[in-house]
């Protein structure tokens, strides 16, 4: 029997749902199929498949043994092009897992140019704020928004994040605005479940002294969008990563408070299992993010406006000559 070959025909038929379909595609009789399932299961001693007279499912080891198939028949034709005269244009399936907000708000623009790039890749993305084991759950690549990493994975560094505090002027208007750090403390606070440094809120001034400021939460929340809407809304002050809140910090919507301090900067790292065998189909993906990326990355341009409005007019020629004017008179 050949094994990869029968692995192939299951892969078919667990995907098409059926041996008739299975058959088709591959171009055989059903008769065939279902030799070459009935030869898998002898082979391994287990069976693969339940099959009934309306639908076939998986058994327990099925499903395990059709995942391992499908991703080592996606490697052995990721073998043929690199040796082939595709290797260039790699192909199976990538497995990406990112954060829920930069998913959505971040990776969504990215995909559609590199599946246009690379239209022989297929794409599994799981978006979820858990870390992924990516060792055990099969997973090529992770997308991850971190102070730091650590563990024993391999890690590129894609571009900063910056956290800012920020409140709608909504809010300002109605509870004033901090000028300190320490007055977070009497402030309402939106705070993300998740956030590495908890309630205690750090903040970095210009001679790099660290203030933490407890703050007490009217609201924790596993979702940075929900977080950002609420403040929006006049609901309290958040401290998030500019890629959930740079759009609003550009319109408006929200204000950026204590200027005069940062709050420590957060990076986008592309995280792969090892470093002795980077597969093309992640390679060609960590290379699309830092290109589509850049060195400014969309999600800190917001910056731009407020530096603008930061600056000091320069006085025009007319009115600097009215103030002498005035000035002069007795």
């Amino acid at each position: 029997m050949d094994l990869t070959y029968a692995m192939k025909v299951l892969v078919k038929v667990v995907e098409a749902g059926s041996f008739a379909r299975a058959a088709e595609l591959l171009d055989t009789s059903t008769a065939a199929v279902s030799r070459q399932i009935g030869a898998l299961e002898a082979h391994l001693g287990a069976r693969l498949l339940n099959r009934t007279t309306r639908k076939l499912s998986l058994t327990d080891a099925g499903g395990e043994f059709y995942e391992r198939s499908r991703a080592i028949l996606d490697d052995i034709a990721e073998a043929e092009a690199l040796a082939g005269r595709h290797a260039m244009q790699p192909v199976g399936l990538l497995r990406i897992t990112a954060p829920l907000s930069f998913g959505v708000t971040q990776l969504s623009r990215l995909l559609p140019g590199f599946r246009a790039r690379y239209p022989q890749l297929r794409l599994d993305v799981d978006l979820s704020d858990r870390v992924v084991d990516l060792v055990n759950e099969g997973v090529d690549v992770a997308v991850r928004i971190a102070f730091e990493l650590s563990g024993n994975l391999v890690a590129r560094r894609i571009a900063p994040v910056s956290m800012v505090a920020c409140a709608s002027p909504i809010y300002l208007k109605r509870h004033g605005t901090p000028t300190r750090p320490e007055q977070l403390a009497e402030h309402e606070t939106l705070s993300f479940s998740y956030l590495w440094v908890g309630d205690d809120w750090p903040f970095i001034d210009a001679q790099g002294h660290v203030t933490r400021v407890r703050v007490q939460p009217s609201v924790h929340a596993t979702n940075g969008d929900l977080l950002r809407e609420l403040a929006v809304a006049g609901g309290g002050i958040i401290l998030q990563p500019s890629f959930i809140v740079g759009a609003e910090l550009a319109r408006g919507t929200l204000v950026p408070l204590l200027t005069d301090w940062r709050a420590p900067e957060l990076a986008v790292f592309a995280v792969y299992p090892s470093r002795r065998h980077l597969s093309s189909k992640v390679r060609v993906f960590i290379d699309h993010l830092v290109e589509s990326i850049g060195a400014e990355p969309p999600w800190e341009r917001w910056q731009r406006g407020a530096a603008s409005a930061a600056a000091p007019r320069k006085p025009s020629v007319r009115a600097g000559r009215r103030g002498a004017r005035r000035a002069l008179r007795p």
